[in-house]
């Protein structure tokens, strides 16, 4: 049952769902969620979204200033002012889409503050669940939309490619183990994060490196995978028993919230003394791993005891309850806190229309490298990112799409199905990643790692298995190679790429 498409998006978080809504509604559409439409990293996002609301010079300079210093300046100088410029217009067409920002009694929409701004520049939505409200509002409007076809539970398992190497589509596998190819005269990989290729993330476990694995099978261009963000203050439980950690937002510590030892002292001023807590988060996420290892534990707490607790219940309602499940009252206890893998600041190489090294494939949102982030992402430039570079695909789409005709291939269509358990691969992947390639990296660590990797691609490629958890297996062996061999090749510290030797 192949199916033909003008356009093809694979993913459903936030970064999918507005490149889809800004493609012209005469355009067909096919976007494919690998589970339903809610599982996403979009949808976690608690902080909110960056972005100067307004055409000040200055403020403009300073938020690419912030995001240039964050990077440690490696990021793209002109895809930061194309980040920061267009902000306003994304936001407006959010707008326009039905998402609502909070505002104050005077209708004004709220800011706040978050690590590494100078400014109070964060726009929230239901005070900490900004992901959730914003694509929600964009799943609700999806179905108005009868240009676009939406298939859950349908995973990408490989791009097609014709003669010259452009891209045509992909083979799937849906739900009912239905294998078929979806031809389209562009496609768009908007697959979010590669949070389960480590052991403990903020990222929804569907995020399993799958745009990185079906770009790198295509021959696409993919960079900077050393610069794995940590999140400085995921919610820690010692009797935690999922890999998904609960995500403490920035935003917290912008409103006045401190980082405390176990021992109770106040620690950020030994690193980033005039930043303190709200310095970018991988100076953070590095200060609480000293801490921890300086004092032979393994979590420091969020310490919001001089702060009013009704304002915090008002102000971020999800993490006040869900501390509250716990028996911690935000404004009374002390909230224990440790970092954990939270957003690849690299990615698959994108120009400034997010189109990748292949012709007609591009990618947008968290598994693209778009420039804007360098080697450390500033707080709520990720939803920024997606909007921005999903308005500008949608404009290329638009632009180039009447010169494409969509080319019919042969497919490989008989592959063996066995019901094999990949669990024991992926939680040995995931820790060696932890181990060897976490916030503090060295050669010999990243050397076995790569060799236990090696081990492990080399297997999966050699008995391959058309099912949802082989391509997962495969492509988190696949990202977690990228990354420790990146890692490996910089030899210097810069960003989340910390070298001790």
């Amino acid at each position: 049952m192949d199916i033909k498409t003008d356009v093809l998006i694979i993913g459903s978080g936030l970064a999918g769902l507005f490149t889809a809504l800004n493609i012209s509604s005469k355009t067909q559409i096919v976007l494919l969620a690998k589970q339903t439409l809610i599982n996403s990293n979009s949808m976690l996002a608690q902080g909110g979204i960056a972005a100067e609301l307004n055409d000040d010079v200055q403020l403009h300079a300073s938020h690419v200033e912030d995001t240039m210093k964050a990077g440690s300046y490696l990021n793209d100088l002109h895809a930061v002012q194309v980040l920061v410029d267009n902000a306003d217009e994304a936001i407006k067409k959010l707008m326009a889409f039905g998402v609502e920002f909070d505002r104050g009694a005077d209708d004004e929409i709220l800011l706040t503050k978050e690590g590494g701004h100078k400014y109070r520049r964060i726009i929230h939505s239901g005070g900490d669940a900004t992901g959730f409200r914003t694509t929600k509002s964009l799943v609700d409007i999806l179905y108005q939309h009868p240009n676009i076809t939406v298939l859950e539970h349908t995973m990408a398992i490989d791009l097609l490619q014709d003669n010259q190497g452009a891209c045509l589509g992909a083979t799937v596998l849906s739900g009912s183990n239905e294998y078929y190819a979806i031809y389209a005269k562009k496609t768009v990989l908007a697959t979010g994060g590669i949070g389960s290729v480590y052991n403990a993330t903020t990222n929804d476990l569907s995020a399993t490196g799958d745009g990185i694995g079906l770009a790198n099978r295509i021959g696409a261009e993919i960079k900077n995978m050393e610069f794995v963000q940590f999140h400085p203050t995921a919610f820690f439980v010692d009797e935690g028993k999922s890999r998904q950690r609960f995500l403490i937002s920035e935003a917290v510590r912008g409103e006045g919230a401190t980082l405390l030892n176990v021992q109770k002292e106040r620690f950020m001023g030994k690193y980033a003394p005039e930043l303190m807590e709200l310095a970018p988060r991988d100076i953070v996420s590095q200060a609480i791993f000293r801490e921890m290892y300086d004092t032979w534990t393994d979590h420091v707490f969020l310490d919001t005891t001089h702060m009013d607790p009704k304002f915090l219940e008002k102000r971020f309602p999800t993490i006040f309850q869900k501390c509250k499940e716990h028996g911690m009252i935000m404004g009374i206890d002390l909230i224990p806190v440790a970092p954990c893998e939270h957003f690849i600041c690299g990615g698959i190489s994108t120009d400034l229309n997010g189109e990748t090294t292949v012709k007609n494939l591009y990618a947008v949102g968290e598994c693209a490298n778009s420039g804007v982030h360098g080697a450390n992402r500033l707080a709520s430039n990720s939803l920024l990112e997606c909007a921005v570079f999903g308005m500008a695909i949608a404009e290329e789409v638009d632009k180039t799409l009447p010169n494409v005709f969509i080319s019919i291939i042969d497919y490989q269509k008989k592959l063996p199905s066995y019901n094999y358990n990949y669990k024991p691969i992926r939680r040995k992947i995931g820790n060696y990643m932890d181990e060897h390639v976490s916030i503090v990296r060295n050669t010999d660590g990243l050397k076995l790692t790569a060799d236990v990797l090696d081990t492990i691609f080399n297997d999966l490629i050699k008995y391959p298995n058309l099912t949802k958890t082989y391509y997962e297996t495969l492509n988190l062996a696949t990202t977690a190679k990228i990354i420790t061999a990146q890692a490996l090749a910089r030899k210097d510290s810069i960003g989340c790429h910390l070298r001790i030797k």
